[in-house]
């Protein structure tokens, strides 16, 4: 009785997410572009999205050795306040 109850409230569900996909579906339309895109604007939007996702990484990669060293300043400043205070 247990399988019998939960087949049905399996079936259930599945008509109820195919009855949604059917909805979600009928906001696409197929009709042609108003405007055509052409092949310069598509590269020019693709090289711009390119710089804008790879710039700041390759900032940050190009400054590691930057950061590396004020990392081990920093930490040889905080080792020598450190040493200065415990004899002190």
């Amino acid at each position: 009785m247990l399988a019998l109850w939960k087949g049905l409230q399996g079936a259930h569900r599945l008509a109820k997410a195919k009855s949604f996909l059917l909805d979600q579906r009928s906001n696409i339309y197929s009709k042609p572009p108003k405007e055509k895109i052409g092949p310069a604007q598509s590269v020019l939007v693709m090289s711009v999205f390119a710089v804008a996702l790879l710039a700041p990484a390759g900032w940050i990669l190009h400054h590691i050795p930057k950061y590396r060293q004020k990392d081990a300043l920093r930490l040889s400043e905080d080792a020598a306040t450190s040493s200065f205070k415990r004899y002190s």
